[in-house]
């Protein structure tokens, strides 16, 4: 892993955390997109090396509303970067951490994507991610 990439945080108004974000960061949200395979969208800020990336559902009963639900709005995920996803799944995957899918996926921000079950890892969802050449 080379760099905490992202900190993923799920939100119930998309619109309303943009604008929340934007003042509190002091920075504008520079991207924002919808990942159908997920079924949430997702807005980006920029904060140094870091980005903040906000998740809401597209559809009722997602896994965002889902979480929030269970956990209330706040942090998801933490993401790190990686340069070889693949190499790092198997890696971890010898090492007893369960993934929760066998192959990378399409993610936002033009990343490949996998994530590490919480309960292989003290409770915290971690995603893996490699930017797509």
């Amino acid at each position: 892993m080379t760099k905490l990439e992202h900190i993923g945080i799920a939100v119930k108004d998309m619109q309303q955390s943009i604008s929340l974000f934007e003042s509190l960061l002091n920075t504008p949200c520079y991207k924002t997109e919808t990942v159908e395979s997920e079924q949430v969208t997702t807005a980006f800020f920029q904060q140094g090396e870091t980005k903040i990336e906000l998740l809401a559902n597209t559809v009722t009963g997602g896994v965002i509303e889902k979480f929030i639900d269970k956990k209330g709005e706040g942090i998801h995920h933490l993401a790190f970067a990686v340069t070889d996803i693949r190499a790092e799944m198997l890696r971890l995957k010898e090492l007893g951490f369960v993934l929760l899918q066998e192959e990378p996926k399409k993610g936002a921000d033009n990343k490949l994507v996998c994530f590490l079950h919480p309960t292989s890892t003290n409770g915290v969802l971690i995603e893996l991610c490699q930017d797509i050449d």
